[in-house]
């Protein structure tokens, strides 16, 4: 019963990235016929950060696998859809931005707890970086990786 409960709270937890990055989308101005498929490149990207999670990689690295599958979907969905790449990227990148860890580290900070601090501000670097790198990898790839070419 416990694997199925980590599943239902899995799917959930997509459905909230999904919707989450719809919203953000939302409120970024995305164009109004991109709104589903900036949904579905921030509930893959969460849903490839819960599963690198769940096969033992830490927040860092779930979060640079996450990066690198949701930057890809993005360019992919930049040519099919003909619009730009950080409709999709921008949007979809939501779920993954360390929010909570700059809180935390901000907190731990005025509260003078400077050790909790310092642990989490630099994770929270390492996440802020493994998202810029995998960012910086997909978007150095060629174009012709990323649509079928027309006969």
């Amino acid at each position: 019963m416990t694997g199925l409960m980590a599943i239902a709270g899995g799917a959930l937890q997509v459905l909230v990235a999904f919707v989450s990055t719809i919203a953000f989308a939302v409120i970024f101005h995305a164009p109004r016929k991109e709104l589903f498929f900036t949904g579905l490149t921030g509930g893959i990207g969460w849903l490839v950060y819960l599963l690198a999670g769940a096969l033992g990689s830490g927040v860092v690295a779930s979060s640079f696998l996450a990066t690198l599958a949701l930057a890809w979907l993005s360019r992919a969905f930049s040519f099919s859809r003909r619009a730009p790449v950080t409709v999709f990227l921008i949007c979809g990148i939501f779920p993954l931005v360390p929010g909570a860890g700059i809180y935390y580290t901000g907190y731990n900070f005025f509260m003078g707890n400077d050790a909790l601090a310092l642990e989490k501000g630099l994770e929270t670097i390492k996440i802020a970086i493994a998202i810029a790198l995998g960012t910086g990898i997909v978007q150095s790839l060629p174009p012709f990786l990323f649509h079928r070419k027309k006969r």
